[in-house]
């Protein structure tokens, strides 16, 4: 296989005083961070739509981008191996172990389906033959269910049974090129899962549905040797004005709704918390104090643009914060795909390369404060202290459910006021924070 990505090395890692663009600052994949490898709490992944297929084409212009990869044309079947063939040098070059799919990623899609189901036979063993030697493994596997015109209103949603039919087809698919890549997940991502108005929609028999489309997705993955996660990754809108997983808290009870939160975790993704009106940190905290935090799409949004800008990651508050609820969570079933793409004028190869050292890099210096955070100890202690009435007897009696509200009531009499509750000391906590962040 001639090199596809001439000129750029193996990126080393050189620590923060180098200025080598093609060097990582913070990644030390040996360095042991709590006990464990960087490597092992950041079990990296490349996205195959963004970093193989996307060439910034957007509504108002074609791409800049040329990811043809050598072969002499998009959607042929020589392209498909192309893009295998350089996803591979890309990630040994960069030390990536794992990648993501949608099923029409890795080949085109035909009209036929058979067709298409034949082509992911191919394109797998290929897979499976380029990959034969190395680490690289497959982290999940989805089905693109949103971009062919038949899923306009839906999949699991939609409003006519052969198109139900054609979803579960092409989940049936995708689980099992996902078990044969040897996939840790698998993803269920709604991205027409939702409505534009009520005034044409059946919400409860559509959200009965999806969960039963989930429901037989899950058997059928286990009766074929899936032992993995099945993943839901919320999302509020767009390209639906309303979509059904609209966050982490609606998704984990729609799961505990219809029996599925025992096979079924959440996938989240920063962009798509901030398009929900939450931080990036509150859809990880909801997610693991249900116990159902289990991968992370790992990007950032633009706070000035209101959709899914897909950009690397590059604040370094939101990392650590992320990276300590996953520390907090003992790490995840998943790990973190760069659901990222380049911007539209950064066009080179060099460019993606850039991308993956500046993500890599963002998570890196997360999770090196992030457990310095922890073992600082001060926050945690302050929020000990906050909470530390409920130690009580009377505390404990509450928590415990014990307690009457007869009872509380003629303890609140007895006292006849009561003075302000501890202060919240943000300001406090936030310069704790500056203090291991900055030092």
């Amino acid at each position: 296989m001639s090199e596809i990505f001439k000129g750029i090395p193996v990126i080393p890692y050189e620590g923060s005083e180098s200025k080598n663009a093609f060097a990582f600052k913070y990644y030390d994949a040996d360095r042991v961070v709590m006990g464990k490898k960087m490597s092992e709490h950041l079990p990296f992944a490349m996205a195959w739509w963004h970093n193989m297929c996307a060439t910034g084409v957007d509504m108002f212009g074609v791409g800049t981008a040329d990811k043809r990869f050598g072969a002499e044309a998009y959607g042929t079947m020589e392209h498909a191996k192309a893009k295998v063939d350089a996803a591979i040098e890309f990630m040994q070059k960069l030390g990536i172990k794992y990648y993501c799919f949608h099923d029409v990623d890795l080949v085109p899609e035909d009209a036929d389906i058979n067709v298409t189901n034949a082509r992911l036979d191919e394109i797998s063993d290929y897979i499976l033959e380029k990959t034969a030697g190395t680490d690289i493994k497959c982290l999940w596997g989805t089905a693109n269910m949103f971009g062919n015109p038949r899923f306009m209103n839906g999949a699991g949603s939609t409003n006519d049974v052969d198109v139900y039919c054609f979803a579960a087809a092409q989940i049936k698919k995708a689980i099992e090129i996902t078990v044969k890549l040897g996939g840790r997940g698998y993803v269920f991502w709604g991205g027409r899962e939702g409505y534009e108005t009520l005034l044409n929609t059946k919400m409860k028999f559509e959200q009965e549905n999806i969960a039963t489309l989930m429901r037989m997705a899950r058997d059928f993955g286990r009766s074929i040797g899936f032992t993995g996660t099945f993943l839901i990754e919320p999302k509020p809108k767009e390209p639906m004005k309303h979509q059904y997983d609209f966050d982490a808290a609606t998704a984990i009870g729609f799961l505990k709704e219809f029996g599925l939160d025992k096979d079924f975790k959440m996938n989240i993704e920063a962009n798509h918390a901030t398009l929900a009106g939450h931080t990036f940190q509150h859809e990880l905290r909801v997610s693991r104090e249900n116990g159902m935090l289990g991968s992370i799409d790992a990007n950032q949004g633009d706070v000035m643009l209101g959709w899914d800008t897909d950009c690397f990651p590059s604040n370094v508050y939101d990392t650590t914060l992320a990276m300590y609820e996953v520390l907090k969570n003992g790490g995840l079933d998943g790990g973190f795909n760069f659901d990222s793409k380049n911007r539209r004028p950064s066009y080179t190869y060099e460019d993606m390369f850039h991308a993956f050292v500046l993500g890599m890099d963002s998570f890196a210096y997360g999770l090196i404060k992030a457990a310095e955070m922890i073992e600082d100890g001060r926050i945690e202690a302050f929020i000990e202290k906050k909470y530390a009435s409920f130690e009580t007897d009377l505390g404990k009696k509450i928590r415990a459910g014990e307690a009457t509200l007869e009872e509380l009531a003629a303890r609140a009499a007895e006292m006849k006021s009561v003075a302000l509750p501890m202060s919240g000391s943000q300001e406090y906590l936030e310069g704790v924070m500056n203090n291991v962040l900055l030092k």
